[in-house]
Parts: structure tokens; sequence; C-alpha cells
């Protein structure tokens, strides 16, 4: 069972799982993680052996407006998916954020660092992950970052494309780093995890760091379009309603200690993405 089934990494997921096992994944409005009745009733009527939870509330900017339902949807809904996971006998998948962290270390964040989130998204999402644990103690809390693929409803890869085969102006920033990932590579690796029983948290990004701009600039050269100017901006210059960490990239130190592979570098996935036969829109 796969929460979210027709976002971005919810399509993902329902792509490589199937390829292994019947796979349910019910979206809104079939199935809202806030109804705890309807999710209870939904896994007991089902029985997964795996139940994967991707639905969230992502909007950063509309979290920090609207705090009351992304603690509903964030934390309240995790607990929710965790309770029917547990009373089912099911292992559970959790898929949270890097935003849970502050940006001020200076290096990739592991594991082990202590999350302290600088917005409402953020700290939402530290929620569910605290609710899931407290529930499911043997749940595995998969944080991720800077997520495009085919599918979903848009992500800054397809927004840059998108801007650059428009003519219109883009100004990116340059002063936030993070850890572009795949959702294909992230989903693969999502199941391995499955596959191996891992508990507790992991990183789950690919290889590599970059900037907004770096990846802007990397999606340009891939199309075809590298003469298209962008101008390199300050994220104050945007004065969006919710701060976002100046560095957010993550260290996956404890894939290894199941025998998955590390995710290869952004940019090569970035590369799959764009120029491959299996793109789908992106």
């Amino acid at each position: 069972m796969i929460t979210g089934g027709e976002g971005q990494l919810g399509l993902a997921l329902r792509r490589v799982f199937s390829r292994r096992g019947e796979v349910r994944a019910p979206d809104l409005p079939g199935l809202d993680v806030t109804r705890r009745d309807d999710v209870m009733r939904y896994v007991d009527r089902f029985h997964p052996d795996v139940v994967i939870h991707a639905a969230a509330f992502t909007d950063v900017d509309r979290c920090e407006k609207e705090s009351e339902t992304a603690f509903r949807v964030n934390e309240e809904g995790s607990r929710h998916v965790a309770e029917a996971a547990r009373e089912g006998g099911a292992r559970l998948v959790a898929v949270s954020t890097d935003f849970v962290f502050d940006g001020r270390k200076k290096t990739p964040y592991a594991e082990s660092d202590r999350p302290a989130p600088l917005n409402v998204y953020g700290a939402s999402k530290l929620a569910g992950e605290r609710a899931v644990i407290e529930s499911v103690p043997g749940a595995a809390i998969v944080r991720t970052a800077w997520l495009y693929g085919p599918g979903g409803t848009g992500n800054f890869v397809r927004s840059i494309v998108a801007a650059a085969r428009s003519g219109r102006e883009m100004r990116v920033v340059d002063d936030q780093v993070g850890s572009p990932t795949l959702t294909g590579d992230l989903a693969e690796a999502i199941h391995s995890l499955v596959e191996r029983r891992g508990e507790g948290v992991y990183h789950v990004v690919n290889a590599g760091e970059a900037t907004r701009y770096d990846l802007a600039r990397a999606v340009l050269d891939l199309i075809g379009l590298a003469d298209v100017p962008i101008e390199r901006i300050d994220s104050f210059r945007l004065d969006l309603a919710a701060a976002r960490p100046a560095n957010s990239a993550l260290a996956c130190s404890r894939l290894a200690e199941l025998g998955v592979p590390p995710l290869r570098h952004w940019r090569e996935a970035l590369e799959e993405h764009l120029t491959g036969e299996e793109t789908g829109d992106v």
C-alpha cells in the first residue's frame, strides 16, 4: 500500500513495487489520511504486507500560512497511517524531508544530526516522524530532498524547462544547497530498504550537492538551451512566506549498513531523466 499514490513519488513507487507484487496506491479523494477511521478500514480491507506513507502536504509556503492543515496532514495523518499499519501487522516506511534541519551546518547532514526545522513544513514533518516511531518503533523513516521525476503536479526541474522554452525571464537562488533526487532512484532504494527490513532513520538522495542555480544551469545544458540566461539572486529577494535552510544537503550514512549501494550522482540521474527514452514528461 502506497499512500499519496498519484503524487510524483507515489507514481515512481508504484512503477517499482508493481514489478514485485500487487500494489494499492490510494490518494485523495479516495483516501484522506486525516480521517483515521477511513485509513483503518482501508488497511483492514486489503491487509498489505508493507505500507509506504508518501502522502503529505508539501507546499512549503502554504504550510506557513495554513499551519493547522500542515500538522493535521503531516503529523496526524502520519500517526493514522502508522496505527493502521501496526494494527494490520504491516511493515512501515514513512517518507520525510531535508527541511527538518535548519541549514546552519556547513557539510551534509547525517542521520545522527539533531533536527531543528526553520519552517512549519519542516516542523510538521518532524512531528510526523515522531508520531510514526511512537506508533511503530520498527518503522523506517526515509528523509529525502529536492525531488523531481515524471508525473505529479510539478517540480523545480519541470519549472525550469517550461520557463526556458517559453522565453520567460528566470531568477534562481544561489544561496541554497541541497541534494537533487530523482524519484525513480529513490523508489528503487526504498524497495531495497523494504527487502532488507531497514528500521530507523535513513537519508536517501542522489550523490553530490548543488545550489538551485547549479541545478537550473545543468537542466538548461542538458536540454540544449545553455545560452538561455539565468539571473543569480539571494533568497531574501523572493520574499517567500517560509524560511528555507541555506544547506539541507543530506549524507546517506546508514544505507551501507544494509548493503544498499549509494545512489548515483545527481547529474547522471538528471541527464537520464531529461534525455533518456523513458523520461515521461519532465
